[in-house]
């Protein structure tokens, strides 16, 4: 039973090691990556990988204007990874399969469940735990704080992505779920919720959230590590949504989506295991440099956000500099940085005006 990953990424050096040694250790053989745009050294930390069996790399850089995902999926759609495989998941970087019954692996979803066709991944929002610098832990080691269940606002946080059995029900990959059903075919796919119970026959065609009745995360769910840090979310406010490049990702999408209402760490039972890979990536040297350089780069992104006032003003309302929790140091920082920059506002103001 081959299972296919498929995702699309730009700029996410940092977290490529640890999202890909998570899910090829729950079972799925193949990752497929297309990649765009990187100026953190993303595509080549995936051509390394590549060239060691880990994934497969296809560059996307002539994307449509309706957006790299769907130009992504456009291209998946006709590789030969997906036509071979039984079961496919469109997911982002920022996103992990959290299979909670049997050892956490896709094969014990699949044992619980066997009839399903389609599993409904519902989003489980993380949130920043209060985290404002970068640092080296794995993300399900540093972010434990989560959306309650249930959460009814915002109705994002509903969302699923599908796990399906490529069958030939559908005819096209779909960012949250599969497009295109045959109508002579679409009547025979079984969709579950994370809990295993069968969803109306209206999810057969469409269908983008599991909300109210139709909620369960007790056999799988999808973490959603949309924020992460403070900082790291003032580097990812730098480009806009994945699909609509020309919405910007500020104050209202951190309001939606940092949650840090429960602690939820049911992932970590894959913790041991996913460090253990982590290690045998990280000896080598090649990666674990190229790794660290996008680490690097993504810290200096950040300190170049900061130094200009709609970044720092977004940090700033973002963090609460003047809440007692935050390390007294970057506070520090901040507020000199705010002077700073009102300083040289001040100064290119008279310039223009003189």
């Amino acid at each position: 039973m081959t299972r296919l990953l498929i995702t699309a990424m730009k700029n996410e050096a940092p977290y490529i090691l640890e999202w890909v040694a998570y899910h090829k250790l729950i079972g799925f053989d193949n990752i497929l990556v297309y990649s765009n745009d990187c100026s953190d050294g993303t595509d080549i930390l995936l051509d390394a990988l590549a060239a060691r069996g880990w994934l497969t790399h296809e560059r996307n850089q002539n994307y449509v204007k309706k957006g790299v995902q769907w130009t992504a999926l456009n291209l998946a759609g006709k590789h030969e990874l997906t036509k071979a495989a039984e079961w496919i998941l469109f997911s982002d970087i920022d996103e992990f399969v959290n299979i909670k019954t049997g050892a956490g692996k896709l094969d014990d979803l699949f044992t619980a469940v066997p009839d399903a066709d389609a599993f409904a991944l519902t989003w489980r929002l993380f949130g920043n735990s209060g985290k404002v610098d970068f640092a080296a832990l794995p993300i399900l080691e540093e972010f434990t704080r989560a959306a309650p269940l249930p959460c009814f606002s915002p109705w994002e946080a509903s969302h699923f992505k599908t796990l399906f059995r490529n069958n030939g029900a559908y005819q096209k990959l779909g960012v949250h779920r599969p497009k295109k059903p045959k109508p002579s075919q679409k009547h025979k796919v079984r969709w579950v919720n994370g809990s295993g119970q069968l969803l109306p026959a209206l999810f057969q065609e469409r269908g983008l959230v599991t909300f109210g009745q139709y909620t369960g995360m007790d056999l799988v769910c999808l973490n959603h590590y949309s924020v992460k840090s403070a900082l790291a979310y003032l580097v990812k406010s730098t480009r806009g949504l994945p699909n609509r490049s020309h919405q910007e990702i500020g104050l209202r999408y951190w309001v939606d989506r940092n949650f840090n209402t429960v602690e939820e760490t049911s992932i970590q039972r894959n913790l041991p295991a996913l460090k253990e890979a982590l290690n045998e990536l990280h000896a080598d040297d090649e990666l674990r440099r190229l790794s660290q350089e996008g680490l690097n780069w993504h810290r200096q992104r950040a300190d170049q956000v900061m130094n200009t006032w709609d970044g720092l003003q977004l940090l700033i309302r973002i963090v609460g500099i003047e809440r007692s929790d935050i390390d007294p140091h970057l506070a520090r920082k901040f507020q000199a940085k705010r002077t700073e920059i009102r300083g040289r506002l001040a100064v290119e103001k008279n310039d223009n005006t003189g």
